[in-house]
């Protein structure tokens, strides 16, 4: 189901007329094909499209929800979420978003717009096929997987958006086993993109071959204190852990360890952390934000200093400020909150890129930290972690051996301080990217 925006915009006329002093509809679709693959061939092939919309109303300063699959119940709809409103909280912060200006980004391909199911097996297999030739020791893949989505999304409000933008998404992944003199070793890539030129299959099955094998012959080290290095996945593992605490959503209910800070050094002045949903072709990035206020940069930390917090209309309003831009939903069905677009570290000024093949060199002994357990772990309130993790280990600026079962340990904001040096090497796994990253004086234990 497409969805034109004067039918938007007559539901939302209708949500007037029965009472609400607000009203918006947000609808979105989604087509879908997917494919797995087992031992070069197909495991499952699925053509799927779903849609969905919801509708707000504020009534009285009260809020009302309710959503549904099928079109021809807008009136029902109407109704349950003008009924939810009579027993919701009186709030004075509650509107919805003003009318702006649509932001410009390419996130749409035709290339994954026309995809046929036969390009997006072949596609598949190229992922499995690259991964078992990489390397003999390769024994094992696990869910060589492709998928190629175009979504609509449709928003109107009684305050002046009607608004309408279509998108596309594709991603590859893989997960492999080495095996070696009775010894396993996991290996994992994923790539992911809105343009289909930008997804290389057979790298993916590539890389996730090496990231096993180069793990084969791990020992374990003794406790000590050394730098590391953090791989551009493991950067972005923690740097996902720590956006929790950039949330308005988060400071204001006290569940942000970046309450109070704003305009403060909080971590090392090498780095610079942004928001943007403006990135060309990123997963993140799409003209307006799920309230339908125009997608922009936001500058968050800049040279280790706390700069902003990430807001929708709600958050904004209680603290007397503007939007950011950064409304999300898990879905139709849900209502808006706060979220990230496309969100990474760069080096700022104080800090020159470090070129990838340079980064052992740079940190001479230490560890390379190529995969991280249970980075989900980590308090995003207090920042506290603690977690196990694999890589090479470092002397003389080569790799001297791969290292299994150590445990780096520490706090998010005490981490991201001690960041010495920041590699070229920025990658995106999904709408958080980040480089390399090398950290002085980190507690490793056995």
């Amino acid at each position: 189901m497409s969805l034109d925006p004067g039918i938007a915009e007559e539901i939302v006329a209708r949500a007037l007329r029965g009472g609400a002093d607000q009203a918006e509809l947000f609808f979105r679709s989604y087509r879908n094909v997917s494919v797995e693959i087992t031992a070069q061939a197909v495991e499952s092939l699925s053509s799927s499209f779903s849609s969905g919309y919801a509708v707000r109303v504020i009534r009285n300063n009260r809020l009302g929800f309710s959503f549904s699959t099928d079109i021809h119940e807008a009136q029902k709809v109407i109704a349950r979420a003008i009924e939810a409103s009579a027993s919701a909280d009186k709030d004075p912060f509650l509107s919805f978003a003003a009318d702006s200006p649509m932001s410009e980004v390419r996130i749409c391909d035709d290339a994954v717009r026309n995809m046929k199911e036969d390009d997006a097996i072949r596609m598949a297999l190229q992922i499995e096929k690259a991964a078992y030739d990489a390397d003999s020791r390769i024994k094992r893949a696990r869910k060589p997987a492709a998928s190629f989505t175009v979504s609509e999304t449709v928003i109107a409000n009684s305050c002046g958006i009607n608004a309408r933008y279509n998108a596309t998404a594709c991603s590859a992944q893989i997960t492999v086993v080495a095996e070696s003199d009775g010894e396993s070793q996991t290996g994992w890539d994923y790539r992911g993109a809105r343009f289909l030129k930008d997804i290389v299959f057979e790298e993916v099955g590539r890389t996730a071959a090496v990231s096993a094998v180069r793990l084969l012959g791990s020992r374990k080290i003794r406790g000590t204190k050394a730098d590391v290095i953090l791989d551009n996945s493991v950067a972005n593992d923690f740097l996902g852990i720590f956006a929790f605490s950039l949330s308005s959503e988060a400071v204001q209910k006290g569940k942000s360890l970046l309450a109070d800070r704003l305009h403060s050094l909080i971590i090392s002045p090498r780095i610079n952390i942004t928001d943007s949903g403006l990135l060309p072709g990123r997963l993140g990035s799409r003209p307006l934000d799920d309230e339908g206020v125009a997608t922009k940069v936001t500058p968050l930390v800049q040279e280790g200093m706390l700069r902003s917090y990430l807001f929708n209309t709600y958050t904004a309003n209680k603290v007397k400020t503007v939007s950011t831009g950064n409304a999300i939903r898990g879905g139709f069905s849900s209502p808006p909150s706060v979220g990230i677009t496309n969100l990474f570290i760069e080096a700022s000024e104080a800090s020159a890129c470090i070129p990838r093949h340079n980064l052992f060199s740079a940190m001479q002994k230490g560890l390379y930290v190529v995969d991280a357990m249970g980075i989900h772990t980590a308090n995003p309130i207090s920042g506290d972690f603690s977690i196990g993790v694999s890589g090479l280990w470092i002397e003389h600026g080569e790799i001297a051996f791969p290292v299994k079962e150590a445990v780096i340990s520490g706090n998010l904001l005490d981490f991201f301080s001690k960041v010495s040096a920041v590699g070229d090497d920025m990658r995106f796994y999904g709408p958080v990217g980040s480089p390399s990253l090398i950290i002085s004086d980190i507690d490793i234990s056995a």
